[in-house]
């Protein structure tokens, strides 16, 4: 099967061209996720989760491994200074990257008990970190470590960087995984992927409003992923937002109307847009790593 650009909604045709060639950019992986660009050094890093390592791919240069025995890192993000924020599965915590390369730990317990293993995470314009901790990095030694669960529950975080204070946001979810803002910062979404692990477990993404900027209220389901789940998510500029599912990537309006896909041969872990005009969609699929350019910038 090759890629395919499939239309559902005429508007899709203005965010990205039903002939946009997806291209492959790197394979032989084993789970890759958590992409994340640096518009200074214009390039890409990525985990692969199983092998333990990130990394890193320039347009142009090709592709390296930025860092070994990575603590099996999922997802990635880049604070307003322009670091790099983590969430390791191995050692159960969120870090940062300085621009020195030390690494300071951010997050690894809440109420005395260390963390499941953080999954995603995303960075506010205020500073906040909010972050996903479902339990996966500590059922299996495949992403992690095997180890019982300490948290009474799988929770979304908000942690303050500057006083360490860090808060529940969200405590009624099976397994949150993606997360992210609306462009205006009014709205925050958030997956559920207890799918994974139980077949009439949820497979949604649901929608919260943010309210002073650090509560989340008003919790409702956004879409419900019939084609696997939806485990990363990324959105645009006019708040469209594009998921990864079993068969590729979708594209929901801010309503929650399918306006299209780009449809892979590998199962999408996630997303994120970057390049100089944060145009260039970088696409994690289990083994590969593909790259096309849409019409629309993402969301800053």
């Amino acid at each position: 099967m090759s890629a395919e650009i499939v239309m559902h909604d005429r508007h899709f045709e203005d965010l990205i061209a039903a002939d946009a060639a997806v291209r492959k950019v790197h394979s032989g992986m084993l789970w890759v996720e958590g992409p994340v660009y640096f518009p200074l050094g214009d390039y890409f890093l990525w985990s692969d989760i199983p092998n333990n390592v990130i990394y890193q791919w320039y347009d142009g240069s090709g592709v390296r491994i930025w860092r070994h025995s990575a603590d099996n890192a999922n997802g990635h993000t880049r604070d307003r200074q322009g670091r790099l924020v983590t969430c390791e599965h191995l050692t159960r915590r969120v870090t940062r990257t300085g621009h020195d390369g030390s690494v300071a730990v951010l997050a690894d317990t809440h109420d005395g008990k260390r963390l499941n293993s953080p999954n995603d995470v995303v960075v506010k314009s205020d500073d906040t970190i909010w972050f996903t901790d479902p339990p996966y990095g500590i059922l299996s030694d495949y992403e992690g470590k095997t180890a019982p669960q300490e948290q009474n529950g799988c929770y979304v975080f908000r942690l303050d960087p500057d006083t360490g204070r860090l808060d529940v946001v969200a405590n009624d979810f099976v397994k949150p995984n993606g997360l992210a803002f609306s462009p205006d910062e009014t709205v925050l979404y958030i997956s559920d992927t207890g799918q994974s692990h139980d077949p009439d477990g949820p497979h949604h993404i649901r929608a919260f409003d943010v309210e002073d900027g650090r509560r989340l209220e008003n919790g409702r389901i956004f879409v419900t992923i019939d084609d696997g789940v939806s485990d990363g998510f990324r959105l645009d500029i006019h708040g469209n937002v594009w998921t990864s599912t079993a068969i590729g990537v979708q594209c929901y309006n801010p309503a929650g109307r399918l306006l299209g896909e780009i449809r892979l041969p590998e199962v999408v872990s996630n997303l994120t847009f970057g390049g100089p005009d944060n145009r260039s969609l970088l696409i994690t699929a289990t083994t590969s790593v593909y790259s096309v350019t849409a019409l629309v910038s993402g969301a800053r």
